[in-house]
């Protein structure tokens, strides 16, 4: 574990604000088992989000939708991509942000996360929570399209404590390898909140 489990239970308790879509998208996932980043990651996108304010948000990895719904509901305008290979994960996005009337803050599609976002240019906010083996592929083919004072989030970059194992599965030097990358290249701070979220600037100091 990244925090203590008592800790976690005591942070989850903090968050008592009632929003039904958003308690429907997580008794889905823990229906599936399917993972989101839960509710003190999820309010981390959106505070970033009503700070930064960003034109567009786009995010590899959708899932159905559950980080996307915490972007779209921090925008003041702009919109937020979401993108997914499953066909079956978008179409329950959708369902789900129309259910909360904030289909018009987002832009939905199927397909490999990264092709489709190199379409865009002055990307404010990229997030990343694909396959964790494309990361680093994920920012090399993106960072032109980023804008001047973009910011990179990116989920899991702790993969359960396993960055620190002396001997890392392929999986785990992955993560590791991109962390790096990032360090050096961006101004980067890794928050040790739920499994590791890494928030990155290009540089200036």
């Amino acid at each position: 574990m990244i925090v203590n489990p008592e800790i976690e239970k005591y942070l989850e308790s903090l968050h008592r604000f009632n929003d039904p879509v958003l308690e429907k998208m997580e008794r889905l996932a823990q229906k599936l088992n399917f993972p989101i980043v839960g509710r003190q990651v999820g309010m981390f996108l959106y505070i970033l989000t009503k700070q930064k304010k960003p034109s567009l948000v786009v995010e590899l990895g959708s899932g159905f939708g559950y980080s996307g719904y915490w972007f779209a509901k921090g925008l003041d305008r702009g919109l937020v991509a979401l993108i997914d290979y499953k066909e079956e994960n978008i179409n329950k996005a959708k369902d789900f942000f129309k259910e909360a009337g904030i289909q018009n803050r987002a832009l939905f599609f199927t397909g490999d996360a990264v092709e489709v976002a190199r379409q865009f240019q002055d990307i404010d906010i990229l997030f990343l929570d694909l396959e964790k083996s494309r990361y680093l592929e994920a920012v090399e083919k993106l960072k032109n399209n980023l804008s001047e004072d973009a910011l990179i989030i990116a989920d899991n970059v702790l993969w359960h404590g396993k960055v620190v194992d002396e001997n890392p599965d392929k999986k785990t030097k992955a993560i590791k390898e991109f962390n790096e990358y990032m360090f050096r290249n961006f101004n980067s701070v890794i928050l040790p909140i739920r499994d590791g979220v890494l928030l990155a600037m290009k540089k200036s100091i």
